[in-house]
């Protein structure tokens, strides 16, 4: 049975078609041009309306190897929303402000957010919310806590890496640092912290979660140093002081409170 001409020259526009799509490393589309062309075919899309679809499935495809790559960056510990957290366990938190940040407002003109309060009040669990609201909107994000920065800075000193570690705190468009005075940081630790503040001043916006009031930061990281990062820091920042229950400790209850009704059910 013979090819015609025709039927010769469409195989090769459609090979040529796949190759320039590899080429151009659209591999994506490359691997869709088959469905779409069927489809193209099976539904009589026009042309630009074919051509629409091929490129949104390689644009979906990079969009979400973009963000993966976010995600893994950003390192944050838990996958927590602001949907997970309940306002209304927590009366200590002003939800009103919590959603506003939610808006990412914040990051425009590189305003800084506290939180201050004793553990287990949700400290941690909204700024993960809020770091995870940045990487789906496509913001570079790092989350790391005090002592680990004072570490790898420490370390990075100690060989010759001082310029680049700073560089590397300078560059997230919001850097999330947890637990600061949860631990007792070195003189060296908390001027390290003081210096990544500076360089992100005005610059770019970090969240900073605490359990020492702003009042006792002076006998906490010295008089020089607490001045000096509280004058960064509140510039532009907003602070949420948060003193209620501990939301840990609730969450922890409940689930108590869940298995001691599952043995009770069991046993009766």
């Amino acid at each position: 049975m013979s090819t015609s001409p025709m039927q010769v020259s469409e195989a090769r526009r459609f090979q040529q078609l796949r190759g320039h799509l590899s080429y151009l490393k659209l591999n994506d589309a490359a691997e869709a041009f088959n469905r779409v062309l069927d489809q193209a075919r099976t539904e009589r899309m026009s042309l630009t309306a074919a051509l629409e679809r091929l490129l949104e499935i390689e644009v979906e495809a990079t969009e979400a190897r973009k963000l993966a790559a976010r995600e893994r960056f950003a390192c944050l510990p838990e996958p927590w929303t602001l949907a997970d957290f309940d306002f209304a366990a927590q009366p200590g938190v002003d939800e009103k402000l919590i959603r506003d940040l939610a808006t990412l407002r914040f990051l425009d003109d590189a305003s800084n957010v506290l939180f201050v309060g004793p553990p287990g009040v949700g400290k941690t669990m909204l700024s993960v919310a809020l770091g995870r609201a940045a990487v789906d909107a496509g913001h570079r994000v790092y989350f790391t806590t005090a002592a680990e920065l004072s570490a790898k800075c420490h370390k990075a000193a100690l060989e010759g890496r001082r310029k680049t570690c700073m560089r590397f705190f300078a560059g997230p468009k919001l850097l999330i640092t947890d637990e600061l005075g949860y631990l007792p940081l070195p003189e060296d630790g908390a001027s390290a912290l003081f210096q990544v503040i500076n360089q992100r001043y005005l610059k770019s916006s970090t969240i900073l979660t605490t359990n020492v009031g702003i009042a006792d930061w002076a006998g906490a990281f010295g008089d020089a140093t607490a001045a000096a990062m509280l004058d960064r820091l509140l510039h532009r920042a907003a602070v949420a002081g948060i003193d209620g229950p501990s939301y840990r400790l609730r969450g922890h209850q409940n689930q108590a409170d869940a298995m001691r009704k599952g043995v009770n059910a069991r046993v009766s």
